[in-house]
Order: C-alpha cells, then sequence, then structure tokens
C-alpha cells in the first residue's frame, strides 16, 4: 500500500468530534515524516470524505488546510471543526488532550 493511501486510510478512522495530528498519522505508518504526511492531505482526492480538516498540529493549533497556514482556507478549516463540536481559544483547540485522536 503506498504511504498516501496509508495516510487516507488512517485519516477515515478519526470520528466527528475529535483530531488527529500529523505526527500521530506518520508513526501509524510506521514513520516520522510528519511533512510528508502534509504533503498527502495537501492533494486529498476525496474531500470531506478523507477529513483531513481534523488533522492539527502537535501543539494543539489549527496547522494548514489545503496547502496554506493562513486565509480563508484556515477559516474554513476551524469553522468546519467547530461545527464538529471541536472548541478553540484562538487558534488552539480547546482540551486537546481529550480531543485527540490516537492509532
Amino acid at each position: 500500500m503506498k504511504f498516501s493511501d496509508k495516510i487516507y486510510t488512517l485519516l477515515k478512522k478519526v470520528p466527528i468530534g475529535k483530531v488527529t495530528t500529523y505526527k500521530e498519522l506518520a508513526h501509524a505508518t510506521g514513520c516520522d515524516a510528519y511533512r510528508a504526511v502534509g504533503q498527502v492531505l495537501k492533494k486529498n482526492p476525496d474531500a470531506p470524505n478523507i477529513p483531513c480538516h481534523r488533522v492539527v498540529a502537535t501543539n494543539g493549533t489549527i496547522g494548514g488546510f489545503n496547502g496554506f497556514k493562513t486565509g480563508p482556507n484556515i477559516d474554513r478549516k476551524k469553522s468546519m471543526l467547530e461545527h464538529e463540536g471541536i472548541v478553540f481559544d484562538g487558534d488552539k483547540v480547546v482540551d486537546f488532550e481529550k480531543k485527540l485522536y490516537k492509532f
């Protein structure tokens, strides 16, 4: 199975109301290529069925979306997560450890 397919398969397991991180996804595939995870997600062929909006930075901040770290794409990602019950304080997920989905 290709690296990208592994990422997409894992990401489908993250339920509504939870987030995961680039690091968690990378480790679940058996590698440390956190940035490669971001590159894979940028090319997501089936959003929102593959919920790349549920991936945040390791420190609980919003991270990127569609290859952007600021602007309307990030606002859209934040809005999607809020619609799923994720609460933010600025750009950081509130109760991050409780909301974090680990594989």
